[in-house]
């Protein structure tokens, strides 16, 4: 064995022993019985608030404390824990009686790959969110009116793109290093809340097919679902790109929801000299607000059951939804002749099709809750998606997974979690590999499918900090897809992924 593959496999180990400690040292009970009683009192029940990811009321009880996810509704604040010091001058009291309020999160991490991929190493990623919303009513007079904008600053390299190769990326917070804008919009409310109409730059990752327990996860599949990120232009306006539109959500009671919209359906704009196919460099600081390609439409419904006080059942949601992309597309394996694309007589052109489109369910549902603390227990989430195969790269996709928070005593706030998430390679790029090995006579593999295991544990350290450690495995990374680092052409190895990152919020 190599002096080199020996050292690599010392520092995974004592890597992934780390975290294992880690696990083990933040599950110590920290037992305070009249406090932990005062604190029960104190918080109310979450169960049917209006804290629930995505806006809608909030029926996972293991809804983790933070997220990346942008859909995440965090309240927990380091300006608690730093007392007068936290608001220096009284500044931010000062715009909050004015009606402007504004959040500051740090998100840093580090990702190791310890075996598989293209190749074994670590991508170390930041991310600056900086969020302010203003209330028009409080600072003007204008009621119903609402302004948000979100801002990031994205540094560092992320491990699916310089380490893995993989579909379902393994870091919700990996992109390209920028400065950019992502949302800017205004909403008017009206007859009391029920009806919503939101217009400006927009980002669809904030509110459709949302899992409140699945936002505790770091895999970024795991949010904005893989399935929509491969299949919709320029991954759809999702993080970290947002596109010009108009949303409009109707709330008759508090069960039950509907919402849909209208938005440019490439987040980086038109490629017009077909140079640059990569959306983050087309559009790099988010301020090109394209408005001149087709459109996409993307609507669903939500129904909220078991929210009320005293409900004999535990409390669930279901979503159903679907989108629909204007404009054409190119078959991923025939040419408009009905050839084959792998054919060495083919034009490489797949033939026109007319418009995309995709369904999806989400099942969100608390198991248990527990009979002393209702803001402890276990929730699922299972979700659902399916697109057509003939001009989509993935036809299917599925992920489900557990999380429980509050598991372990005097560690209310934590939660920790594990969940699966798959993806289908189409039927059409599957007998295009099958295609290509034969009329090109040159063996290669054939994409079937990618899977990602994830678990994770998120320790809250106190108001405004947190801690998640997590280990994922990535079954077949793109699919599997050639090495392009292997001179003969191997598949991508399974990978084993380790992950730590740090969570501050002001």
């Amino acid at each position: 064995m190599s002096r080199g593959l020996r050292a690599g496999r010392a520092r995974s180990a004592a890597l992934a022993a780390l975290l294992l400690s880690g696990f083990a040292a933040v599950a110590q009970p920290v037992l305070d019985v009249p406090g932990e009683a005062a604190r029960i009192a104190s918080e109310g029940l979450s169960i049917g608030s209006d804290a629930g990811a995505g806006g809608d009321p909030q029926t996972s009880v293991a809804q983790p404390v933070f997220s990346a996810q942008r859909s995440a509704e965090v309240t927990s604040t380091i300006e608690d824990l730093l007392g007068p010091a936290g608001d220096p001058g009284g500044f931010r009291a000062f715009l909050r009686t004015r009606g402007i309020t504004y959040d500051l999160i740090y998100f840093t991490e580090a990702v190791h790959t310890a075996r598989g991929g293209k190749r074994r190493g670590t991508a170390t990623l930041g991310m600056v969110d900086i969020d302010v919303d203003v209330d028009l009513d409080t600072l003007v007079g204008w009621k119903g009116g609402a302004l948000h904008t979100t801002f990031y600053q994205i540094h560092g390299s992320g491990a699916s793109r310089s380490y893995i190769g993989n579909l379902l990326t393994v870091s919700d917070i990996e992109a390209l290093s920028a400065s950019r804008l992502n949302e800017l919009w205004f909403e008017q409310s009206l007859f009391d809340g029920r009806l919503a109409v939101r217009v400006g730059q927009l980002a669809t990752d904030t509110e459709y097919m949302i899992s409140q327990t699945g936002i505790l996860f770091t895999n970024g599949s795991l949010g904005w679902a893989g399935i929509l990120a491969s299949n919709l232009r320029g991954g759809g306006p999702s993080y970290p790109l947002a596109s010009p539109g108009v949303r409009v959500k109707i709330v008759p009671n508090a069960n039950l929801s509907f919402q849909a919209g209208l938005y440019d359906g490439d987040p980086g704009g038109p490629d017009r000299f077909g140079r640059e196919p990569d959306p983050q460099r087309r559009n790099r600081t988010g301020t090109r607000f394209p408005l001149t390609d087709p459109a996409l439409a993307i609507a669903e419904v939500s129904y909220a059951y078991n929210i009320a006080p005293g409900s004999a059942g535990e409390p669930g949601t279901v979503t159903l939804g679907g989108w629909y992309q204007f404009g054409r597309f190119n078959a991923l394996n025939r040419d408009t002749e009905g050839r084959s694309l792998a054919d060495p007589e083919s034009s490489g052109v797949g033939r026109r099709l007319s418009g995309d489109s995709g369904i999806y369910g989400v099942i969100d549902q608390t198991v248990y809750r527990e009979p002393d603390d209702p803001n402890d227990g276990a929730s699922v989430f299972l979700r659902a998606s399916g697109s057509p195969g003939d001009r989509n790269l993935i036809d299917f996709y599925l992920d489900a997974g557990i999380a429980y928070r509050g598991l372990f005593r005097g560690r209310s706030d934590d939660t920790m979690g594990l969940a699966v998430g798959y993806a289908r390679i189409s039927d059409a790029v599957r007998r295009l590999d099958a295609e290509a090995a034969i009329l090109g006579g040159v063996p290669g593999p054939r994409r079937s499918m990618e899977t990602v295991v994830e678990a994770t544990y998120q320790a809250v350290l106190g108001p405004g900090l947190a801690l998640q450690p997590s280990i994922q495995y990535v079954f077949k990374p793109g699919g599997g897809i050639s090495n392009p680092r292997d001179p003969d052409g191997a598949r991508i190895r399974n990978a084993a992924v380790f992950g730590l990152r740090a969570t501050i919020r002001y």
